[in-house]
């Protein structure tokens, strides 16, 4: 019997020649029992990583501001490692990640600091990938705002070619900060 530290009892699927799936190559069978053996246990989260803010810490690291005007952000965000998922491409994870951020510094150039913004929806079409290295432009834009909604288009391309990779549209709730 193994013991519970041993490589072949901690994974969760043991790779097997007799799963098999149809119209699924040998390699792909591979790859996928690679990602879910690689998805182990439950993690607890640093308490440095649980705070107020760490989120959006993570995403403004990645991000580096181009051009901001009234109702319009410009960002690049090149591809790196760490923000990539195992087939080497920007994580949609990330994207979406981005995709947030930049609607909240997006819409806060037109709704005043007194106001608190709450994202109300947020829509991303996956039309392409990223590579790792890549450097994509993100911008946003105010589609329409009104005294309690706020819409925003981001549109993320690659700086090399201006391939259209993933697009976003996001609603912003915003309301009056509270008296306290």
């Amino acid at each position: 019997m193994a013991k519970p530290s041993s490589p072949a009892a901690s994974s969760l699927i043991l790779e097997s020649p007799t799963i098999q799936i149809k119209n699924m190559s040998e390699e792909d069978l591979h790859k996928t029992i690679q990602m879910l053996n690689g998805l182990r246990g439950f993690v607890q989260i640093p308490v440095d990583c649980n705070t107020e803010g760490f989120y959006s810490d993570i995403s403004r690291s990645h991000l580096r501001q181009l051009s901001l005007e009234r109702g319009r952000i410009t960002y690049l965000l090149i591809v790196k490692p760490v923000v990539s998922n195992i087939y080497g491409f920007l994580h949609g994870g990330f994207v979406a990640a981005a995709a947030e951020f930049s609607s909240i510094a997006c819409a806060r150039t037109v709704v005043g600091e007194n106001k608190a913004l709450f994202l109300g929806e947020l829509s991303i079409s996956y039309l392409s990938g990223a590579p790792q290295n890549a450097e994509v432009v993100v911008a946003a834009s105010v589609l329409r705002s009104g005294k309690s909604l706020t819409i925003i288009s981001i549109e993320f391309r690659l700086q090399k070619t201006g391939k259209l990779v993933y697009t976003a549209r996001s609603t912003l709730y915003s309301m009056p900060m509270p008296k306290l």
